[in-house]
């Protein structure tokens, strides 16, 4: 190792150093081997396949991956992470990928992983709801996830707007698509009744929109806001006059001489409805279309809404002295069994002075539902007035129905009424008016039983029995007596007499017959003897003549026998006595 392994360097030649020749090296060299390429296995392919598969599905994957967005709901029933899918129009657009708590505990949040397509919509016009079997009065939806699951729908709504990723879910789904055109409108009530989120609304008896909801109003006061949507194309049928009416339930009406039962359809008693159309005044009147979000008011019945409809309203007032029971606001007023009007107040008035009681009644009578425009508007409504007043017209209370005790103001015309001057009180007609109905009948029976409590019923009745006490005195005196006596005596002289002259009558009246029948064969045979003349000569015509006097005495002779037969006592009394 000392100087065997020094290599040379002063001069720096890195050259090696010359070694020793050895026995080896005059041997022959080693075969080299050759070298061949390298050849691909096909063992490779499943890898090399499995790997680009990997990779186009990650690739696919991250391509078509949307957005996570996070959905409170208030529950979270029928949902499972990793199944529950979100859809619309039945296409997934998303899976859940979690489900927990909200910080307060109050709600639900639910981490769902959208798709790409997904993501243009996500927007604050989106809505989320879940959809599950439903049965509720207005219709029965979701029977479909009984077999396949709940699932989320989502509306997109209108496009545009800010996009987010927290949304709020209903549990109901909306009333109003985005994909279904149709406008919305308010109708203000006093008082919701039967109607309740999704109730039908109906034009002529088909259903043309639904009940989106209700809002109170501040405070509870007020009328009470209801929002209604209506589907294209009818909500071009609604004019800017069109009135709304409440047909719920059923409704049951003892008006017009029997009992009515109206129901409008099945969904309308479950769930309430809400039926609109143009008062029978206006249908032949174009008015303007009623633009969206319009108001209108939502009355309690059809006949509510048809007398809304009357623009001309007179107000009338009358006293009454007699009972109203059954009398009320809305109560009609008739003329002629003609519904003229509705009673707007019923007051009971007393004037503490004089103590003075009476029912104070206000009307407001509607002269378009009898008399045209031009009729309306031809004189003065105060003169018209006097004149029917002055004819007899009187107000009274009548019974529209026994069975339910309702009463109603009918206009009628008294016969030899005096006449009344008509005034005014508070820009109100007043007319007179007269007890009419239950009350007028009770208080005719009142008078008459008066004025027969004034009758002195004990001295007539004094009077009749001295007067009977003096005829029985009389009929049992010697006078009558004696009167009865000789009219008995006359009687059977009167009946002997009829006897004898029956039987001097009667070969009288056996003869008649054979009488009569020998005339008549004279007249025979002068008929004979009169056909062998001429009939221009004199003879001729004479015995002609005499003939037919001949033929008229046989024939009063048979007449004469006849009446004989039948009343022989007529040779004694007369024709005109028995």
């Amino acid at each position: 190792m000392s100087g065997e392994d020094e290599r040379p360097g002063a001069d720096g030649d890195d050259a090696p150093a010359p070694q020793p020749a050895r026995a080896e090296d005059n041997r022959d060299p080693a075969p080299r081997a050759a070298l061949r390429p390298a050849r691909f296995s096909l063992i490779w392919v499943i890898p090399i396949l499995v790997v680009g598969i990997a990779g186009y599905l990650a690739w696919k994957g991250l391509s078509h991956r949307g957005p996570t967005i996070t959905i409170t709901f208030d529950t979270a029933d029928g949902l499972t992470a990793g199944q529950t899918q979100v859809k619309h129009k039945a296409v997934a657009l998303g899976t859940v990928e979690s489900i927990a708590l909200s910080k307060d505990l109050r709600r639900v949040e639910v981490k769902v992983q959208m798709s790409a397509q997904a993501a243009p919509f996500l927007t604050k016009n989106a809505q989320f709801w879940v959809v599950r079997p439903r049965l509720t009065g207005a219709s029965v939806s979701g029977l479909e996830t009984l077999v396949s699951g709940a699932f989320i729908a989502v509306d997109p709504g209108a496009p545009g707007g800010e996009e987010q990723d927290r949304f709020t879910g209903t549990e109901s789904p909306p009333g109003v698509r985005s994909d279904e055109p149709g406008r919305t409108y308010t109708l203000m009530t006093g008082s919701i009744g039967a109607i309740s989120e999704g109730a039908p609304v109906f034009f002529r008896d088909v259903v043309v929109g639904e009940v989106l909801g209700y809002t109170m109003p501040p405070g509870g006061r007020g009328p009470i806001p209801v929002q209604v949507f209506v589907r294209e194309p009818y909500d071009h049928y609604l004019r800017a006059d069109t009135r709304f009416w409440d047909v719920s339930g059923i409704r049951a009406d003892f008006s017009g001489g029997g009992l009515k039962i109206q129901v409008q359809s099945l969904q309308a008693v479950l769930s309430g409805g809400i039926a609109f159309g143009l008062p029978v005044q206006r249908r032949d009147k174009d008015a303007p279309e009623a633009p969206d979000n319009a108001v209108f008011k939502l009355y309690d019945s059809k006949e509510d809404a048809d007398t809304a409809g009357y623009r001309e309203r007179l107000p009338f007032v009358t006293y009454f002295r007699n009972s109203v029971k059954g009398l009320g606001v809305g109560s009609p007023v008739d003329l002629f069994g003609l519904q003229v009007g509705t009673v707007t107040d019923v007051k009971l008035l007393l004037n503490n002075t004089t103590g003075d009681v009476r029912v104070r009644v206000a009307m407001e009578i509607q002269p378009e539902r009898v008399f045209s425009e031009e009729e309306i508007k031809a004189g003065s409504v105060r003169q018209i007035t006097q004149a029917m007043v002055n004819n007899g017209l009187r107000a009274e209370t009548d019974s529209s129905n026994l069975l339910t005790g309702s009463s109603i103001i009918s206009l009628a015309f008294v016969p030899k009424a005096p006449p009344v001057e008509v005034v005014t009180e508070d820009n109100a007609l007043v007319l007179p008016s007269q007890s009419g109905g239950l009350s007028g009948i009770m208080e005719s029976l009142s008078t008459v039983s008066a004025k027969l409590a004034a009758m002195p019923l004990d001295q007539i009745g004094d009077n009749v029995n001295s007067l009977l006490a003096h005829a029985d005195g009389t009929l049992n005196g010697p006078d009558v007596k004696q009167s009865l006596r000789e009219l008995n005596a006359t009687l059977r002289n009167a009946q002997s007499l009829t006897a004898r002259a029956d039987q001097g009558l009667a070969p009288l009246m056996q003869r008649l017959p054979q009488i009569t029948q020998q005339l008549q064969q004279a007249v025979t045979h002068a008929d004979s003897v009169l056909s062998s003349y001429g009939g221009s000569s004199d003879f001729h015509r004479n015995l002609e003549q005499t003939l037919h006097q001949l033929n008229d005495t046989v024939r009063s002779l048979r007449l004469f026998v006849d009446f004989l037969n039948r009343h022989p006592s007529a040779l004694l009394f007369g024709r005109g006595k028995p």
